[in-house]
C-alpha cells in the first residue's frame, strides 16, 4: 500500500462515523430526534417547558400515581440507579414522570407521589387530558384512558423511558427489561457518548 493511500485510509476512518453504540434496555436514535415544544406544569405548580430539559441529560417516563405495578417499578429502579451513580460521583439525569392522567394526577398529587421515590424526581401533569396526550402523540409514545363499565376509568400508557440529551433533543428509546446495573450502564455510555 503507498503512502498516499494509506493516509486516504487514515482519513477516511479518522471522518467516518461510529458506529452506534448497544444499549442493553433500548435503542439509541443517531442522530438525535428533535422534541416537539411543550408546556406542563410539575409538582410544585410552576412551568415546565421544552427550555427546563436543556443544558442536561433527562429521563422521562409517562405514568400514573394510580399505577399499581409498571410505574412504581420503573420508578423504583430509577431512584437505585440514581443513588448508584451518585455514590460513583458520576452524573445522574433529572428524571421526570409525565402523569398519563391529568384529571386524577393534579400538582398536589403528584408532589405526594413522585418524590417518595427520590426527592430529586420531577413530575409533571397538565390542566386538561388533550394537552397531555398532545404531547405523548407528538412524541409517539402511547397514552390512552379507556372508560370501564362503572363510570371509572383506566390508564394504558408506554412504559419506555425517552432518554433526552443536552440539547433538549431524543437520544434513546429504553424499553428494558430494566435492572439496575443495566439501566446505571446505558445511563453511562450515553453521558458518555454524547456529553
Amino acid at each position: 500500500m503507498s503512502i498516499a493511500a494509506a493516509g486516504g485510509l487514515a482519513a477516511a476512518l479518522v471522518w467516518a462515523p461510529l458506529p452506534p453504540r448497544e444499549l442493553a434496555t433500548g435503542t439509541l436514535l443517531v442522530p438525535s430526534r428533535a422534541l416537539a415544544e411543550f408546556s406542563l406544569i410539575d409538582h410544585q405548580g410552576r412551568g415546565f417547558g421544552s427550555a427546563n430539559l436543556q443544558g442536561h441529560w433527562s429521563l422521562m417516563v409517562f405514568g400514573y400515581t394510580n399505577c399499581p405495578d409498571l410505574c412504581p417499578a420503573t420508578l423504583t429502579t430509577l431512584a437505585a440507579v440514581g443513588k448508584r451513580l451518585r455514590a460513583a460521583k458520576a452524573a445522574m439525569p433529572q428524571v421526570i414522570f409525565i402523569s398519563a392522567d391529568a384529571k386524577r394526577d393534579t400538582p398536589a398529587q403528584l408532589a405526594k407521589y413522585v418524590p417518595n421515590f427520590d426527592p430529586d424526581f420531577i413530575g409533571l401533569t397538565a390542566a386538561n387530558q388533550s394537552a397531555i396526550e398532545a404531547v405523548a402523540r407528538n412524541w409517539g409514545v402511547a397514552v390512552a384512558i379507556r372508560p370501564a363499565t362503572d363510570g371509572e376509568y383506566t390508564v394504558d400508557h408506554s412504559g419506555a423511558i425517552l432518554a433526552i440529551d443536552p440539547a433538549g433533543d431524543l437520544a434513546a428509546v429504553l424499553t428494558g427489561p430494566f435492572t439496575v446495573d443495566a439501566l446505571a450502564s446505558d445511563i453511562q455510555r450515553l453521558i458518555a457518548g454524547r456529553a
